[in-house]
């Protein structure tokens, strides 16, 4: 067996010790320290979220926007790409009794190291062909420091991932948490400071401020925020000598690969219209000025998005956890979370539809004709929500290969779509894409799901809420009324009418609490 090592602290008893502690300590555990994790997330997406009015003020043009959205779009798929679900294979692996957690964790330290530097190495070396092959041959220094964020990110995965390993909620939120304050201090400090002290005193920052480099700061301050993260990982990554089994590596990537197949599939489908958007055009700025118009506006959606993943992270754990024999009690209960989870999406959708014209400010006003796209991509979203909670059913039976089918069928509708119909429609396209994705992948789940493992969905309630929440949204979109004030008033009227069918209809909300 090829394999060096020496000393290392002893993570394995750590371990020991904390199963022992969680399985005293109950769900209510589990459940506060997935909160500490989740919280810090949502957090770090809401403060990001804030960044887009900013951006879409002080970037030059929509086509900087689109820049922005296209280069992040990748360097989310690059992501999920060069973690190769080692994250995962982490935690498998190191809860194994016959796997040393020391050996893992190095081993996995070590690959993902080795494989970082090679990618920054290779996107430096072929810079050129990179760079003209995504269309930005002006801008190669754009490339190479995404490069380096991505690498980054990806080695940074097993060290948070040894924080939840080993119960360190909160360093774990305190550092994802420091980036994000990194990064949105950085953002004011070179959009907003700098061409404010350049404007009166211009030699006071010359030497490394560039007037109409929007672009270029926002990935430098993400950059920053990146390498300070990394350094507040050091803990996590020096002090001990590594242990490193090449057959232990294999085994993991033989359980690892699958995930992360699952993993491209699944961030396919919700980037492909950022990535692919430039390349159906033969007028580069123009596609790139729709598509951060498109982007921009598509955040205002993200208020489902956060919705779903605090949902996610409450829920997730206690599903786990009560699904001890499958029995008729549990399924109860995951049919009654669903109905809550519609009720409250479909608050939510209503919401921000009926305040549309206040939140339309959250973006420039040369950003407002994308504005059409905010109710397809909110209730796509609320879809993607809905089959999330619906895909528990191959989670709890180990039958994870349907999640892979479904991501695939869904990758391919998106694909068809965005490629036949972006030409013709534009961004709308984009947004029906992935509407119709999350539609069909909710439909496959839910049918295949009632044979492999049925559970008795209220899908009567569900079919009347969607019902009145989407002649309420009617009403209020089509009921012809010029004044704001006035306008504003009928929508809260309609929305305070929802809200008073929920309790009507189902006026036991902390019942859901209660179980």
């Amino acid at each position: 067996m090829n394999c060096w090592y020496l000393e290392l602290p002893d993570i394995s008893s750590t371990f020991a010790a904390q199963k022992t502690k969680m399985a005293g300590d109950g769900i209510k555990k589990v459940a506060k320290d997935t909160a500490i994790y989740g919280l810090s997330s949502i957090i770090g997406k809401f403060l990001n979220w804030c960044l887009v009015p900013i951006y879409t003020r002080v970037l030059e043009t929509q086509a900087d926007y689109g820049v922005v959205t296209n280069l992040y779009g990748w360097t989310a798929l690059l992501m999920v790409l060069l973690t190769y679900g080692m994250e995962t294979g982490f935690f498998r692996f190191a809860n194994r009794k016959e796997e040393d957690p020391q050996t893992v964790y190095s081993t996995a330290l070590i690959s993902l190291a080795v494989t970082s530097v090679l990618f920054v190495a290779l996107c430096w070396v072929c810079i050129t062909p990179i760079s003209k092959g995504l269309h930005y041959v002006a801008y190669p220094e754009y490339i190479k420091l995404l490069a380096v964020i991505v690498a980054m990110d990806a080695f940074s995965a097993i060290p948070f991932a040894y924080l939840r390993y080993t119960n360190r909620p909160i360093r774990f939120a305190v550092i994802k948490l420091l980036f994000i304050f990194l990064n949105i201090t950085f953002n004011l400090f070179f959009l907003l400071l700098c061409p404010r002290i350049y404007s009166s005193n211009p030699q006071l920052i010359d030497w490394f401020y560039r007037p109409g480099s929007g672009v270029w700061y926002i990935f430098l301050s993400n950059f920053i925020g990146t390498f300070i993260m990394l350094l507040m990982l050091l803990p996590e990554v020096t002090g001990f000598k590594y242990r490193f089994n090449s057959a232990l590596l294999k085994r993991m990537l033989h359980y690892s690969l699958p995930i992360l197949a699952l993993g491209v599939m699944g961030i396919f489908n919700q980037t492909a219209d950022k990535i692919i958007y430039p390349f159906l055009f033969s007028d580069e700025t123009h596609a790139k000025e729709q598509l951060g118009i498109y982007g921009a506006c598509f955040k205002i959606a993200i208020v489902m998005v956060m919705f779903a993943q605090a949902f996610r992270f409450a829920y997730e754990p206690i599903i786990f956890s009560r699904n001890k024999t499958g029995s008729s009690d549990s399924k109860k209960a995951y049919a009654e979370v669903m109905k809550y989870f519609i009720i409250f999406g479909l608050l939510i959708f209503l919401t921000v539809m009926f305040y549309i014209d206040i939140l339309k400010f959250f973006v420039d006003d040369s950003y407002f004709e994308g504005i059409k796209v905010v109710p397809i991509v909110m209730m796509g979203e609320l879809f993607f929500g809905i089959y999330f909670n619906l895909s528990f059913w191959y989670k709890l039976i180990d039958k994870t290969k349907y999640g892979t089918y479904f991501s695939a069928v869904g990758s391919i509708i998106t694909l068809l779509i965005i490629i036949v119909f972006a030409p013709v429609y534009g961004y709308m396209a984009c947004a029906w894409a992935s509407f119709m994705c999350n539609l069909i992948m909710l439909l496959l789940s839910y049918f295949i799901g009632q044979r492999k493992f049925p559970v008795q969905y209220d899908l009567k309630s569900a079919g009347v809420y969607f019902l009145v929440a989407m002649v309420l949204f009617v009403a209020g979109s089509l009921v012809p009324i010029e004044n704001m004030a006035i306008k504003i008033l009928f929508r809260t009227f309609l929305l305070a009418a929802f809200a008073g069918f929920i309790i009507k209809r189902d006026v036991p909300l902390g019942m859901l609490i209660k179980k």
